[in-house]
């Protein structure tokens, strides 16, 4: 049976650093607080941040600690290492299907989208590096999105046989119908400029002026009453594509289609040759 994750319990394990904690797995989301905002951060650099049990179990128990935290005004979300998070854990959903369950139970991706989505203090996400498939699903369900100039982006779901469909949830509601129907259909990459464009990213700015670009936003968060600005996140939620209130169906007719193929011929296809570095047959 899968354990569950406590994130708590797993901070303090890397935190103590002894003899003992060198068997202990290091924790994959790591949470500091500053002047206010909670910065969470993705630190499974190994597999560019994928999204693992580990890691989705992770960002929701440090998303949940921010939230009942008084002290913090809002959430930073980023990643550590080259990229900031490169979607399903795809090693992780092979073994799945080959019957080994996920080490911890974790909430599925609709669960953590709609915990992003539906918290109640702002989420701020700032790109360390670029982002794919689900990955590209937490850009889209924080409330603000910086990116450096350089990060690039992919709808890669296509290409390995399984449909965009739960991401498609918050995606549809930023990017522009066009742009959004190219990207998914063709998995091709785009940049950080295209992406900030299309309404999938706030802003793309140089490298150099990422963290000072971050830092206005998060100043102006810190400017706002706490109480007003919790309201204003919901009356932006209300307002958008599909509201709160619908949002649990559409992410449970998505989760459906996407289950029905990754569980497929072409799912499978598509996870062998990308662990087999090739391209998949039906490739012309």
């Amino acid at each position: 049976m899968a354990e569950q994750y406590d994130g708590a319990s797993a901070q303090a394990a890397a935190r103590s650093a002894g003899g003992g904690a060198a068997d202990e797995p290091r924790p994959p989301v790591r949470r500091t607080t500053e002047r206010g905002i909670a910065v969470i951060t993705l630190d499974s650099p190994a597999n560019r941040n994928a999204l693992s049990a580990r890691l989705r179990a992770g960002l929701a128990a440090e998303l949940a600690a921010a939230m009942a935290d008084d002290s913090v005004r809002a959430v930073l979300l980023t990643g550590e290492g080259p990229a900031f998070c490169a979607g399903a854990d795809l090693k992780e959903v092979a073994a799945e299907r080959a019957g080994n369950p996920p080490p911890v139970s974790a909430p599925g991706m609709p669960e953590l989208f709609s915990a992003v989505m539906d918290a109640p203090k702002p989420v701020v996400a700032k790109l360390n590096g670029s982002a794919r498939a689900g990955g590209i699903g937490l850009v889209a369900a924080a409330d603000i999105a910086v990116a450096p100039e350089d990060a690039t982006f992919a709808f890669s779901e296509v290409r390995i046989g399984v449909v965009p469909a739960i991401i498609s949830v918050p995606v549809a509601a930023r990017m522009h119908d066009r742009q959004l129907a190219r990207y998914f259909l063709t998995g091709e990459t785009f940049d950080a400029q295209t992406a900030a464009a299309a309404g999938l990213v706030t802003s793309a700015v140089p490298r150099d002026d990422l963290d000072s670009a971050t830092e206005a936003v998060l100043d102006g968060l810190r400017r706002a009453a706490p109480r007003a600005l919790n309201a204003t996140k919901g009356l932006l939620a209300r307002a958008g594509a599909v509201p709160p209130e619908q949002r649990t169906a559409e992410f449970a007719r998505m989760g459906e289609i996407s289950a029905e193929y990754f569980a497929g011929e072409d799912a499978a296809e598509g996870r062998a040759a990308f662990l087999e570095k090739r391209s998949p047959s039906w490739v012309l």
